[in-house]
């Protein structure tokens, strides 16, 4: 048995309602990324200098070393560039990724935060790479990021975004319980929920597009121009869905240059020239999804033991426990919890089988309007199925019609009519009969098999969302 961990489906096609308040089309969630003084440094106690989102091309670690231009650049986000992006952002509902470190070394600035009403969320204890961390490791020093945020900002944070994270993180954040929400996600344009156990986490996903580090990476934006652009070019396209939410990442070294500072003062022109356009914390959008979208669980496909997954699952194709065996077998995942996933998995099996086991398959349904249903001896998906096609109520001239249909049917192919019934009336049905009846069985067969997916189609999604 492989369970694959990752969710390719997520929302499907249409994500649920957003109902942003005072009917706002788009949620626009600005994040200035406070990092200045909790990034890689000897003075930190870490092994090397800085090399990461700065104006410093090809930059590289110095073991064991102080890097002095490394340390200007991110000092100029905050001697400087904090400042410049605080004059533009004070009347806006912004949030900060604060590093903790870096907060405790920033007493004006955290005031002017407050001051300013802007929601500051954890950016984690230090501006470093957790990829090989162990989780022993993560935990300490997520536990201290909290205490120490606590102290420096006056509360705890309701927020969580590490960035430079491992695939423990969010877990970790999880079921540490402290957080309304975890932002180390690039995976949607709304909030989504996540399981971890017990835990019920809510992931309020981030930006790495709209994103002012693409200044200080290959193939990134090379003037504010750009980045306004693109800034644009995303509104656009969320605000005409409509019910999105649009995330943008700031650097106070990066964004805070007064080379690009005109493109988010051109960008907010841009945005408030709009209608129904709602600026908002993260801590907001995680309270009003939280509140609009509870997250509601069910029994995932997934997760289930073998016996349980046959025991539900093994009738969809009709007394067919076989296909069910076969693809608790597959490598099931998060997208095979919803009724199109498992139907595929599902189909596989059956598509992979042979002729024999396929025609098993198609003998084992019953005939429409036939002797079973009329001694009621359908299985409760059949009789429900026959019934919703108006198949139970039959005068008998109407039943001596099918009764006729299936016996020469059979007779000539050597399986039942199928037909998925949820797709027709009594009248179409009929017409259907009287067509395919003079097919070859090589037709007929085919056309059999894809009716058993289309049955098994409308079974699962009676049952899954």
């Amino acid at each position: 048995m492989t369970r694959y961990p990752r969710d390719m489906h997520g929302y499907g096609a249409t994500p649920p309602a957003a109902n942003w308040p005072n009917g706002a089309k788009i949620a626009v969630q600005i994040v200035m990324n406070y990092e200045e003084g909790g990034e890689n440094n000897i003075l930190h106690g870490d092994a090397a200098s800085e090399a990461f989102l700065s104006e410093i091309v090809g930059a590289a670690q110095w073991p064991g070393q102080r890097h002095w231009n490394m340390e200007s650049v991110y000092e100029y986000g905050a001697r400087a560039g904090f400042w410049r992006l605080h004059r533009m952002l004070e009347k806006t509902p912004i949030t900060v990724y604060g590093v903790a470190t870096a907060l405790a070394r920033a007493p004006t600035q955290v005031r002017a935060m407050k001051e300013a009403g802007w929601e500051i969320a954890s950016h984690g204890l230090k501006w470093i790479e957790y990829k090989d961390a162990t989780p022993e490791v993560e935990t300490a020093d997520l536990e201290e990021a909290i205490r120490l945020h606590t102290e420096v900002v006056g509360e705890a944070p309701v927020g969580l975004y590490i960035g430079r994270c491992s695939d423990n993180t969010v877990r970790l954040a999880a079921e540490n319980g402290a957080f309304k929400y975890v932002a180390d996600s690039i995976a949607d344009d709304v909030p989504y929920w996540m399981e971890f156990g017990d835990h019920d986490q809510l992931v309020v996903p981030y930006t790495m597009d709209a994103n002012d580090m693409r200044f200080a990476t290959p193939q990134g934006f090379n003037t504010g121009a750009h980045f306004f652009e693109y800034l644009k070019a995303s509104f656009d396209v969320l605000y005409a869905e409509g019910g999105r939410m649009m995330s943008i990442g700031l650097h106070c070294r990066l964004m805070g240059r007064p080379g690009r500072a005109q493109a988010l003062q051109d960008f907010l022109a841009y945005a408030n020239s709009h209608d129904g356009v709602w600026f908002a914390t993260r801590e907001q959008i995680a309270d009003h999804w939280a509140a609009q979208n509870p997250h509601v669980r069910y029994e995932r496909p997934s997760e289930m033991s073998r016996e349980t997954f046959v025991s539900k699952y093994g009738s969809i194709f009709e007394h067919s426990p076989w296909i069910a065996e076969g693809a608790f077998e597959l490598e099931l995942g998060r997208t095979h919890d919803t009724a199109i996933g498992l139907h595929n998995a599902l189909c596989r099996i059956f598509r992979s089988a042979n002729e024999e086991q396929r025609l098993g398959v198609l003998t084992a349904h019953p005939d429409l309007a036939g002797k079973l249903a009329q001694a009621n001896s359908l299985t409760a998906e059949s009789t429900a199925e026959q019934a919703a096609a108006g198949l139970d109520y039959l005068t008998d001239e109407e039943k001596a019609t099918f009764t006729k249909l299936n016996e020469e049917y059979v007779s000539k192919h050597g399986f039942p009519f199928i037909i998925a019934v949820r797709d027709h009336d009594k009248a179409s049905i009929l017409d259907a009969f009287h067509r395919r009846i003079n097919n070859d069985r090589a037709t007929e067969f085919a056309e059999a098999c894809k009716q058993v997916e289309r049955i098994a189609d409308f079974r699962l999604m009676d049952i899954l969302p």
